[in-house]
C-alpha cells in the first residue's frame, strides 16, 4: 500500500473491501478528508442529501431492498442528531447501516469548541454499535468491525466516530471485514410447539414480521395454512413485504386499537414467526395496551435474528405440509377505475391498484388516506411494499431514496402524506439531482390528519379553536407543486379522479422523478 495513504483513504478502501459501495453525505469541515478520500478512490457512490435525517432515511431504504448496508458521512454531533429520527426508523426496520461521523481533532476537544458534543452518548440510543477511532492507523480495523456490526442478521446501526486527525494521520492500509456467519437455528422444541398449536383443534393464526415477508417465506406460511386452516397475519408496520399476483397474500393488524381488537380476537392463537404480540401504538385511556385478548395463547416458532426460511421449511415439514399448494395465494384482479369525481381514499386505491406496475416499491407514508389501500392492490402484478416501522415521521421520501438506487430498474412509488413531507421534503432535491424513477403520491388536506383522530382517540372532546389550529396545515397553504418544480421535480395537481389518473399514467410513463399533489 502506498506509504502516503491516509486514515480516511484507508477507511474508504475497507468500506468498499467490505461490500460498503454506497456513501449517503451530509458533511461539514471535520469532515473534508474523507470527502477527499471519496473522491480520490474510485468505487463509492456518493449521494448527498441537504439534510441529515434524508442521510439517514436514504441508508435505511436502501438496506431495506438491497440487503447489505450502505454508510452515511455526518458531521459531529449536531449532525447526528438531526438524522437521528431516521435511525430510529431504521434500528426498529432492523436495517444495517454504517455511519462515520466526524469530530474535532482529539487535541481540540478539550478546547470545548462551539460544536463540541458528547458524539458517542448521541449516538447510543440509535445505535447497536457505537466507536471512536483513536488513531489514524486503527481506522480500517475500526471500519471493518464496523461493517461486520452493521451486517449482523437481521441488520445493526453501526456508529463509528472519526476525529479529524485520525481521518488525516497516516495509515498503514485497509482492514478485511470478517466473513458472514451462518443464521442460527430455531430449536425443534419451538417447531414442535407450533406444530402442536396449529394441530390442536382451536384457532389459530400465523402472525409474521420481520424476514417472514419474503415471498419464499410467505409460500411456506401458505402451505401450512392449506395444510391446518390457520390463519396468516403480519404486524401492522413491516419494513419489507412481497406482494401481488403469484405470491401469499396477508393482512396486516390494523393500527387502530379497536380494529386490531375485532381482527386478533377473530385470530386466535398466534403462531409468532419472526414477530412479537401485538401491542398499540400509543395508550388510550380505558382502551388496552396489548391487544390479543385476554386467554389468548402464543408460542414463537422464530426469532427476527433467527434463520426463519428454515424454521418455516422444518414446520411445514413436521406437518407433512411441505409438498401441498400453498392457500390464499393473490390472483390477478385490475379495480375498475372509479368515476370521475372528488378523490377519496377509496378512489385512489383502486387507481393505485389499477397501475402499480410489475416489480414496483411501494414507499407508504400515507398515514390516515392509505389505511384501506391494501385490498384494492393486492391482485397488483408482484411488487414490494414498505411500511414505516419505527414511526417516526419523515421516513417515506428518504426510504424512497435508497430504495431507488438500490433498485434502478423498479418503479418507485412513495405515498406520502403532507405533513410528513415536510419533515424531510429537501428529499425533493436528492431525488431531482440523481435523477431517480420515483413516483411521489403527495396527499394534500392540509392537516396533520391522523393528529385530529388522535385527540378524539385520547380522550380531548370538544377542542377549542387553539388546539385544531396546531393541527393544521393552512395558513398559509403550501403550494406542492411549486416546491416540487423548485427542487427540479416535474410537479401537477390533481383535484379529480380522471386528473389523477391521467397523472399517474404520465408519471409511469416518465422514468423519471415527478410529484402529483393529490388533492383530499
Amino acid at each position: 500500500m502506498s506509504q502516503s495513504m491516509n486514515g480516511a483513504e484507508s477507511l474508504v478502501r475497507t468500506l468498499l473491501a467490505g461490500g460498503v459501495d454506497v456513501c449517503f453525505t451530509n458533511p461539514g469541515t471535520s469532515e473534508m478528508h474523507f470527502v477527499a478520500a471519496l473522491d480520490q478512490v474510485p468505487g463509492m457512490r456518493c449521494v448527498l442529501g441537504l439534510f441529515e435525517g434524508v442521510v439517514t432515511g436514504a441508508a435505511d431504504g436502501y438496506y431495506r431492498i438491497g440487503r447489505k448496508p450502505a454508510s452515511t458521512l455526518l458531521h459531529l454531533g449536531p449532525g447526528l442528531a438531526n438524522g437521528l429520527a431516521n435511525l430510529h426508523n431504521a434500528k426498529k426496520a432492523s436495517s444495517g447501516v454504517v455511519n462515520i461521523v466526524g469530530d474535532h481533532a482529539t487535541y481540540h476537544l478539550g478546547l470545548d469548541a462551539p460544536l463540541t458534543s458528547d458524539i458517542e452518548g448521541i449516538a447510543r440510543p440509535m445505535s447497536h454499535w457505537v466507536k471512536t477511532s483513536p488513531s489514524s492507523r486503527s481506522i480500517a480495523a475500526d471500519g471493518a468491525l464496523a461493517i461486520a456490526a452493521a451486517r449482523q442478521a437481521p441488520g445493526q446501526i453501526a456508529t463509528l466516530i472519526l476525529p479529524a486527525d485520525t481521518a488525516w494521520g497516516p495509515a498503514d492500509g485497509i482492514a478485511e471485514t470478517a466473513p458472514l456467519t451462518a443464521l442460527p437455528k430455531t430449536s425443534p422444541e419451538a417447531v414442535k410447539a407450533a406444530a402442536a398449536m396449529l394441530k390442536s383443534g382451536e384457532t389459530a393464526t400465523l402472525l409474521l414480521g420481520g424476514g417472514a415477508l419474503t415471498a419464499e417465506c410467505l409460500d411456506l406460511a401458505g402451505r401450512i395454512s392449506a395444510k391446518t386452516g390457520c390463519g396468516i397475519l403480519t404486524e401492522g408496520f413491516n419494513s419489507r413485504l412481497d406482494r401481488g399476483v403469484g405470491r401469499v397474500q396477508v393482512a396486516r393488524v390494523p393500527y387502530v386499537v379497536d380494529a386490531a381488537l375485532h381482527v386478533l380476537r377473530k385470530a386466535g392463537n398466534l403462531v409468532l414467526v419472526g414477530a412479537r404480540v401485538p401491542v398499540a401504538f400509543f395508550a388510550y385511556p380505558d382502551k388496552p395496551s396489548v391487544l390479543v385478548p385476554e386467554g389468548t395463547k402464543s408460542t414463537s416458532l422464530v426469532n427476527v435474528d433467527e434463520d426463519i426460511v428454515a424454521a418455516l421449511t422444518a414446520l411445514a415439514e413436521e406437518l407433512d405440509a411441505i409438498s401441498l399448494k400453498p392457500a390464499k395465494v393473490a390472483t390477478p384482479r385490475r379495480p375498475e377505475l372509479p368515476p370521475d369525481g372528488p378523490i377519496t381514499s377509496a378512489a385512489i386505491a383502486a387507481i393505485l391498484g389499477a397501475h402499480i406496475p410489475e416489480n414496483a416499491i411501494i414507499v407508504d407514508e400515507s398515514v390516515t388516506t392509505g389505511r384501506e389501500f391494501f385490498p384494492e392492490t393486492a391482485g397488483a402484478p408482484p411488487h414490494i411494499w414498505m411500511n414505516n416501522r419505527g414511526g417516526s415521521i419523515g421516513y417515506g421520501l428518504p426510504v424512497a431514496i435508497g430504495a431507488a438506487i438500490a433498485a434502478p430498474d423498479s418503479k418507485v412509488i412513495a405515498l406520502e402524506g403532507d405533513g410528513s413531507a415536510m419533515y424531510t421534503i429537501q428529499s425533493l432535491w436528492t431525488i431531482a439531482r440523481e435523477n431517480l424513477d420515483v413516483t411521489v403520491l403527495l396527499f394534500n388536506n392540509r392537516a396533520y390528519s391522523i393528529l385530529r383522530t388522535e385527540l378524539t382517540n385520547v380522550g380531548v372532546k370538544n377542542p377549542g379553536p387553539r388546539a385544531v389550529d396546531m393541527l393544521s396545515l393552512s395558513r398559509p397553504d403550501i403550494d406542492w407543486v411549486a416546491m416540487a418544480r423548485s427542487m427540479g421535480v416535474a410537479g401537477t395537481r390533481a383535484k379529480t379522479t380522471a386528473e389523477l389518473t391521467k397523472a399517474v399514467n404520465a408519471s409511469l410513463r416518465s422514468g423519471g422523478p415527478s410529484l402529483i399533489e393529490v388533492m383530499l
